[in-house]
Formats: structure tokens, C-alpha cells, sequence
């Protein structure tokens, strides 16, 4: 199976619910291989899949929220106000995902957002966040 970007259908009726508080909850980015299975239904972090290599951490990194989601027309935006970057790593596995997740909320899964296949070795990796509009905004509700 192989990795799919998509705003996690849980997290859909979990946002309506008023579970995850966007820009005060402590959100989490982790790297996921290419021979793993996030997508849609993925509800929860789970280590099984994620990268390992030196300075890599299980669980990602922190993200720097920085603003609360906003409104552009009818779209709700939220893009972090940092990019992701893991430094001086050393991973050797390929990995082609990203996983977005609530920690402050027993780490409830937000989104998953690929790219192509990557190896690191003894370098930086870093995501670059997106603007914050409509069409281009890292998480988005139209």
C-alpha cells in the first residue's frame, strides 16, 4: 500500500465537534516510508511506519503554529508559521509522507501530505509551509 494526502476523515467530524483548537493545541509532524499506509482513514499517530535514523525522534517534531486558522471568503485557512525541519538526520529508508497530529488531544490525526521519495544523510530536511489562502493553505475547509 502506499501513502495518500488527505485531511483525515476523523478529524473532519472531530473539528465539528469542537475537538482540535488550531493555533493553542500542540500539533506534531511525523515522517512516515513509502511502504506505509497513511491516507484518509488514518485516525490516530502510530510508530508503525514512521522513519528511523539518527536524530530522528518517534513522533516528529513540534510544529510552530504561531496564528489561529482564519477566514478567506468561505474557506477556513491554517498553515503553520514554520517549516518542518529535521536537522542532521540520517535517513537511509525512503519516505514519501507527512503526518499532522493533535498531541494535546491523545494524538488525534489531522492531515497527511506527500511528496516524492526522499533519503537524508547527515543533512537537514525541511517541508516548506505553504501560503496561508484558499487553494494553498496547508490545512483547509471550503
Amino acid at each position: 500500500m502506499a501513502n495518500s494526502q488527505a485531511f483525515c476523515s476523523s478529524a473532519k467530524v472531530e473539528y465539528m465537534t469542537g475537538v482540535h483548537v488550531l493555533g493553542t493545541d500542540t500539533l506534531k509532524a511525523a515522517l512516515y516510508v513509502t511502504t506505509a499506509s497513511l491516507g484518509a482513514s488514518t485516525t490516530v499517530y502510530s510508530a508503525t511506519g514512521e522513519v528511523a535514523g539518527t536524530n530522528y525522534t518517534a513522533g516528529g517534531i513540534t510544529v510552530t503554529s504561531g496564528a489561529a486558522p482564519s477566514l478567506s471568503g468561505t474557506t477556513a485557512i491554517f498553515t503553520p508559521t514554520a517549516n518542518f525541519i529535521w536537522t542532521t538526520v540520517t535517513l537511509s529508508t525512503a519516505f514519501d509522507a507527512v503526518l499532522v497530529y493533535n498531541s494535546s488531544k491523545s494524538n488525534k490525526a489531522l492531515s497527511v501530505h506527500t511528496f516524492s521519495a526522499q533519503t537524508v544523510t547527515a543533512g537537514n530536511f525541511s517541508l516548506s509551509m505553504p501560503v496561508n489562502a484558499p487553494g494553498t493553505a496547508l490545512i483547509q475547509i471550503a
